[in-house]
């Protein structure tokens, strides 16, 4: 349990918190929200210890193990990526280094044997026997592919390396867990994979900051909203959070409008009647209500929403865009095979698929900012295109400031007309005259979205344009993306905001393009078992039986059918359990051995080696057998349930 008690916290002359107290239990999931700039990521640094608050206290029990997300990739650019997984456990990797140099050495004696016998205790004590499997199998529900594991991490990206300590840290196990936006270098499916494992295999407490709503709602059991210089507690997900919310402000408003409402009624009677001796009595009665009567307080929330506001000068012609067999390599990676769609003025187009598959170079190739191998695209008639970057920093560099930056993009209009437009997006005031390198993610990319409000084209390229961005902020976008009148061609990984804005999917395989007329809800019923199954490489990891079951009435053969199937499967089902029992007795059979006295010292260095080795064997074994059990009980239980429909 983690205890907050008169917690104050401020940078300069603002508030982010003060004298505010909360708890949080063992096991439970909090979603911490709140504008930008509210105090979410101090708050997860001063529960870890990294930062000290201005008064009172934060009480950890000394033995809970804090897991955080470190960005320290550059300390592991030479080791291999599936051992750096493994550091998150560094006394299994100091045990494994040790064990490993012992028996590679000749001098065997009753010492090292002891040691052994210790050294096998820490092993098991931490899963060792089945820490590569898991690290694998992390790394790979991460979107990492299995042929980078054994590969030093210098030779991933960025991003991907962020990915490898975010499954260093889930390796950890951590009591509790803090993690700071841990959807941000996620592809959808990857996304999916986290929060199914959140929900389902950790069982610490979890503290975790999203913007991502979809990820909020499935993975949070209550919300902690900073807000009003304070920390609330919300029972539920964010949907739940949000209509609680509205409800108290709603509440507290209806008392202000009767509190002013009865004020008015006794200063009016008051007025009236002061004056004359016959009701002088009942006025001053009045008098002493309205003295008594305390004003209900109404605090101003601090999050605030952009309003933007997307115009087009001139419409496009009926055919925007029209791509026709693109392909592009980089080295020996096909990123972009056979591409061919074509976009409709007014169109908003989501461009989705897994990290690396090449949404961002397909970007890049329409804006002639990068070459194609083989193929051709062909804009439309006055087809004129505002590009907002994914790595959009580097247009925002210098010492300009940020009203200087905005007006030199259209220094026809007039100085009132461009702060009112900052205001617009948030950057009004002292912010107004911010360099535009020290702006924060979310303010830059208002700043971003302000210019090519300033630009009036009618087709906007958008590349994840709500990262760094607070929910508000995504939900003006959103709102503004709606009412747009040009074409969208966007590329983002949070769903919800896809589901807002398109209705046209262009989702990247490793084998061409899927083009889906449609709402991203629709495309799900559609092909959503296909799209969010597939791993890095493109292939299925989920059998067809797995799909949801439909609603609609089966014929008499198709439940005869179906009969047949809950059968083979019932025995398949049983099957992979009779196995995994049957490894787990081979594996306890070993460990009783490595358990007897004095084994170390008197088994020889071979049969200790081969004992090693077959139970790292049955391991392996074991893994691939529960995750058969795991599919087949799957698929039973759907069957089961479309056969009761």
């Amino acid at each position: 349990m983690i205890n907050i008690t008169d917690l104050a916290m401020h940078f300069g002359n603002k508030t982010l918190f003060e004298k505010t107290s909360l708890t949080f239990d063992p096991g439970k999931s909090y979603g911490i929200v709140g504008a930008n700039g509210s105090g979410k990521s101090t708050l997860l640094r001063l529960i870890s210890g990294d930062e000290k608050p201005v008064s009172g206290t934060i009480s950890v029990p000394g033995d809970i193990n804090i897991g955080v997300l470190k960005q320290n990739h550059f300390q592991f650019e030479d080791i291999r990526v599936i051992d750096v997984v493994l550091l998150g456990k560094p006394n299994l990797c100091e045990a494994l280094r040790e064990k490993d140099k012992i028996l590679e050495s000749e001098n065997f004696s009753s010492e090292t044997g002891i040691r052994l016998g210790q050294l096998e205790e820490i092993i098991a004590e931490e899963n060792g026997y089945v820490a590569e499997p898991f690290a694998a199998e992390l790394l790979s529900g991460l979107g990492v592919a299995p042929e980078y594991h054994t590969g030093p991490m210098s030779a991933l990206s960025g991003g991907y390396k962020l990915r490898v300590l975010l499954a260093q840290l889930l390796f950890q196990q951590p009591d509790v867990l803090l993690l700071d936006e841990p959807t941000n270098h996620l592809d959808i499916i990857s996304i999916r994979w986290l929060e199914n494992y959140l929900c389902t295999q950790f069982n610490g407490t979890l503290l975790f900051i999203s913007h991502d709503r979809n990820f909020l709602n499935a993975v949070a059991g209550c919300i902690v909203d900073i807000d009003y210089e304070e920390l609330r507690l919300y029972s539920g997900n964010y949907d739940q959070f949000l209509a609680a919310k509205v409800l108290a402000e709603n509440q507290k408003q209806k008392e202000l409008e009767t509190f002013n409402r009865k004020t008015a009624e006794l200063q009016a009677f008051v007025d009236r009647f002061r004056a004359k001796a016959t009701k002088a009595r009942q006025a001053q009665s009045r008098v002493k209500q309205l003295d008594k009567m305390e004003v209900p307080e109404v605090k101003r929330s601090s999050r605030i929403s952009p309003n933007f506001f997307f115009e087009q000068s001139r419409p496009s012609g009926r055919i925007v865009l029209t791509v026709k067999n693109l392909y592009k390599k980089f080295a020996d990676k096909s990123v972009l095979k056979d591409i061919s769609f074509e976009i409709q003025r007014g169109e908003k187009v989501a461009i989705i698929g897994p990290n690396g598959i090449g949404k961002s170079t397909l970007l890049k190739i329409l804006q002639d900012q990068i070459s194609a191998d083989e193929g051709t695209f062909e804009w439309g008639y006055e087809a004129n295109i505002s590009y907002f970057a994914q790595d959009h920093h580097e247009h925002l560099n210098g010492k300009i400031n940020t009203f200087d930056w905005l007006y030199s993009s259209a220094p026809h209009e007039t100085i009132g007309a461009i702060r009112g437009l900052l205001g617009r997006v948030l950057l009004s005031g002292d912010k107004a005259l911010k360099q535009v390198s020290a702006l924060s993610g979310g303010e830059s990319a208002r700043l971003l979205f302000a210019r090519i409000m300033l630009e009036k084209k009618n087709v906007l390229i958008l590349d994840e344009p709500t990262n760094h961005m607070d929910l508000e902020g995504v939900a003006a976008l959103g709102d503004a993306l709606n009412k747009f009148d040009g074409t969208v061609l966007l590329v983002s990984h949070y769903r919800h905001f896809v589901s807002k804005v398109a209705n046209h999917i262009l989702e990247l395989t490793p084998d061409g393009i899927r083009d889906f007329s449609g709402s991203y809800a629709e495309y799900l019923d559609k092909f959503g078992e296909d799209y969010l199954n597939h791993d890095v490489s493109g292939s299925i990891k989920k059998t067809k039986s797995m799909q949801s079951p439909v609603n609609h009435q089966m014929s008499f053969e198709e439940r005869k059918k179906l009969q047949r199937d809950i059968s083979k499967l019932n025995k398949q089902a049983t099957r992979f359990e009779l196995l995994v029992e049957e490894t787990e007795k081979k594996i306890a059979e070993i460990e009783a051995k490595f358990g007897i006295e004095d084994f170390f010292q008197t088994a020889s260095i071979d049969e200790v080696n081969r004992l090693q080795a077959e139970k790292s064997n049955l391991s392996l074994q074991l893994t691939g057998h529960l995750r058969q059990w795991e599919i087949s009980s799957q698929d039973l239980e759907n069957a089961k349930a479309r056969f009761e429909l």
